[in-house]
């Protein structure tokens, strides 16, 4: 792994768990689409084991934990839009950047490194974040899962952002905490880096065999020597 590293040309990352720390936003955003519609809300590991997949499928494992069918398709879509609302009226009221990413990105744009964040968030309220986190300045393209099929651990999104930046998949290092951000990486063809951070690295299988990141100055150690 470590010496794929030396064709990267650009790095794409994923958002909640490696680049922020959304937990308790998302768990601000779906408890208050929960409560106004009557429904259980949930405490904060609670959701926090829930990330990783987007909203959609967020919204469906907590509605199956306190016994209400997901396939409720009115009381999902009602559920959404009170989501999509909560998150954009405080993207970033609760969370916080991780010490250190905002360094790792303004060093690696300075070095000429096109930078992506691919997150499994639909682009809109992914907009919204990182523009409130202070991070959109050094992000090239942001690609948000906007429909079920590009949703990670499809290579879609990655293959899309490859092409929109003018790398082969095999030159674009994908950053993220969790399977789903690994197994699109395995799928596109794109080294993977492993942050532990996050909420879902201790969930990948050692077969995969993404190279194992404890801080964001490693990234930029090893792709600027």
């Amino acid at each position: 792994m470590l010496a794929e590293l030396h064709a990267i040309s650009a790095v794409a990352f994923d958002l909640d768990g490696t680049l922020i720390d959304s937990a308790a936003d998302i768990g601000h955003a779906v408890n208050t689409a929960l409560a106004a519609s009557g429904l259980k809300r949930f405490d904060l590991a609670t959701v926090r084991s829930w990330i990783g997949d987007g909203p959609d499928a967020l919204i469906a494992r907590a509605l199956k934990a306190q016994g209400v069918s997901p396939d409720d398709l009115a009381l999902r879509e009602t559920l959404r839009a009170g989501f999509d609302a909560a998150t954009l009226a405080a993207p970033l009221a609760h969370g916080h950047v991780y010490p250190g990413i905002a360094e790792l990105l303004r060093q690696l744009s300075a070095h000429g490194y096109p930078l992506a964040l691919v997150t499994n968030k639909p682009t809109q309220l992914a907009r919204a974040v990182v523009e409130a986190a202070g991070l959109l300045p050094w992000l090239s393209h942001l690609q948000g899962a906007d429909s079920t099929a590009q949703r990670k651990p499809s290579p879609l999104m990655l293959q899309t952002t490859a092409a929109h930046l003018g790398v082969s998949t095999s030159k674009l290092l994908m950053v993220g905490d969790a399977p789903p951000d690994i197994l699109a990486a395995v799928a596109a063809g794109c080294p993977a880096a492993l942050v532990s951070w996050g909420y879902g690295a201790h969930a990948v299988p050692a077969a995969l065999n993404p190279w194992r990141v404890d801080q964001p100055q490693q990234i930029s150690a090893r792709l600027i020597e």
